[in-house]
């Protein structure tokens, strides 16, 4: 009876309660909206929250925000196509009013995919192109039009969203092309549309009057920011608009009534001012996450003074941050409470550490680094590392990893390993004459790695020159383990290690989603995903190498991000 109800729409709350459930759920929130119109008025706010990011990023739906556009700016867009099809005719939602979360980056990012899909009709013979490859407008070159065509696009999107008085959660600004100034100075324009946000991110490659006036806005508009993070360029030569900069992220940091997490990406820029900020009466008692990346500790000098006065702090994560010597040490030693280390990403890693470590070690979850050889240390005090990204460049040192690895298997869930740093700096630097050394490294790593392993894990990246029956080898000794993502590059093209991966892989369904890559002449990878083809009907996923990788040395800060969100 109960479940009738469901389906029927008697219980609507208790509905609203459940499509709630599958918030980040899109494969299901997709088949609730088939449910009824209840179920379908419930599901679509949440479907259309964050179109334009991934997982649910779906170009189309450009599309259907175009219909939404005033008549002034469907005219100009006009101008630029041959057909009306740019716009539907009806649909069925207010779409822009669900809108909540908007990264300037993604925005433009999807209007390009969009652009791709319906301009190329030699590509798709079904499709009509929507652009008007003949036209001469003042001028322009054929790329100045495109362009033109896009910003104008991205421009009209930004300004429907304003118009329509969007209720924004999260915005940010990604200054990686001219044309966000245009959104930045939108946004200067009509403040009121950032007035509720809880996520703030500005990034920018430059710094200039409309990035400080942003900043202006921010702390002098907005007080229920729970998550701020600043990226700013390393080379700023004016020193007016570095201090104009620091004073802002003071102010903003002051304003917040309810700040969780603050990120700082500012090689160059002194952080002090904005530290002490924390120290306000605000922050003391929400502030629970800070991450430093890419910052310089070697001016900041209040760390003791700062750290001891927030009261519920929980996560601390340093990534690839400099001066890490005795002054920062002993000033992390002198803090009275306890030093939540949660990441530590490194390119080496020295005895000097080994306060830190044994201060923070029982917190750390996190650990990426290149060092050779591991510290003792690291075994001694760290046993809830969650994820492990390691560089086994010396065959007789790789059993302190292999030791490590042990010791945190019961937590362990996301493991790189990489056997070829040593040998090569990059992809063109694989020559016969060091492929040797890297076999050697790689077959000491496959021998002894697979035994070692915990029962499950959610990712596994291998880089490695592989041989077949070491990589047999591996595969069972790790035979009883579940893997969700399994990566491997092979830079040695010698054996079919697809074979050994359908045996002991595919048949047993050990993995959900596979990627190989092996090297070829002149540096290239090549894909084995046409070699992988019917692995499908296992229930296996093949997808591209670089989607699914987790690499950290260009996505770090996203994926710290994912760890941390709430």
């Amino acid at each position: 009876m109960t479940c009738s109800k469901l389906f029927s729409g008697d219980l609507p709350e208790l509905i609203d309660d459940i499509i709630q459930y599958f918030h980040y759920d899109y494969k299901t929130l997709h088949s609730c909206i088939l449910v009824n119109r209840l179920w379908c008025s419930l599901a679509i706010p949440l479907l259309w929250e964050n179109p334009f990011s991934s997982p649910t990023k779906n170009y189309h739906c450009i599309e259907i925000y175009l219909h939404y556009l005033n008549d002034d700016d469907k005219t100009k867009l006009n101008e630029y196509v041959i057909h009306n099809e740019l716009f539907p005719t009806n649909t069925l939602f207010n779409y822009p009013k669900f809108i909540q979360h908007l990264n300037t980056y993604e925005v433009y990012n999807s209007i390009e995919e969009w652009f791709e899909a319906v301009s190329y009709p030699i590509l798709k013979p079904t499709k009509k192109s929507v652009f008007n490859y003949s036209m001469k407008k003042a001028n322009l070159s054929y790329s100045s039009q495109l362009l033109k065509f896009k910003n104008l696009v991205f421009r009209s999107l930004f300004l429907l969203f304003i118009e329509t008085e969007v209720n924004l959660h999260s915005f940010e600004v990604i200054s990686v092309h001219s044309d966000v100034d245009k959104i930045i100075e939108l946004t200067l324009q009509n403040p009121n549309f950032i007035f509720n946000i809880k996520n703030f991110k500005l990034a920018s490659n430059v710094m200039n009057n409309n990035i400080t006036r942003l900043l202006t806005l921010i702390y002098s508009n907005c007080n229920s920011i729970s998550s701020l993070y600043f990226q700013f360029p390393i080379y700023e030569k004016d020193h007016s608009i570095i201090e104009i900069v620091e004073k802002s992220l003071s102010q903003i940091i002051k304003s917040q009534v309810n700040l969780r997490k603050i990120s700082f990406n500012c090689n160059g820029y002194s952080l002090n001012h904005s530290l002490l900020s924390l120290k306000n009466s605000n922050c003391l008692n929400t502030l629970n996450t800070i991450v430093f990346c890419y910052v310089d500790f070697k001016n900041i000098d209040i760390l003791s003074e700062v750290f001891n006065q927030l009261n519920v702090l929980e996560s601390i994560h340093i990534l690839y941050c400099y001066s890490l010597d005795s002054k920062f040490i002993q000033q992390i030693i002198n803090i009275t409470k306890p030093f939540k280390l949660k990441s530590l990403f490194l390119n080496k890693m020295d005895e000097l550490l080994e306060p830190l470590i044994q201060k923070s070690g029982s917190y750390l979850e996190n650990l990426v680094h290149n060092s050779q050889p591991l510290p003792q240390f690291i075994i001694k005090y760290c046993s809830k590392i969650k994820i492990l990204s390691s560089s086994l460049r010396y065959i007789q040192n790789n059993y302190l990893e292999f030791n490590l690895i042990e010791n945190i298997k019961q937590n362990l869930n996301y493991l790189i390993i990489d056997g070829t740093t040593r040998y090569f700096d990059s992809i063109e630097d694989i020559v016969d004459n060091n492929i040797d050394d890297c076999i050697e490294s790689s077959s000491n790593i496959l021998q002894n790695l697979g035994q070692i392993l915990p029962f499950k894990l959610e990712y596994l990246e291998l880089r490695l020159a592989i041989n077949g029956s070491d990589l047999e080898t591996f595969l069972k000794n790790s035979q009883n383990t579940f893997i969700k993502k399994l990566l491997i590059k092979n830079i040695k093209v010698t054996d079919d290690i697809i074979l050994y991966i359908k045996e002991y892989i595919v048949k047993k369904k050990r993995v959900k989603y596979l990627s190989i890559i092996e090297s070829i002449k002149f540096g290239r990878f090549y894909s084995l995903c046409y070699e992988m083809k019917g692995f499908e009907l296992y229930g296996i996923q093949v997808l591209n190498y670089f989607d699914l990788s987790i690499d950290l040395s260009i996505h770090l800060f996203d994926f710290v991000q994912e760890l941390i969100k709430e």
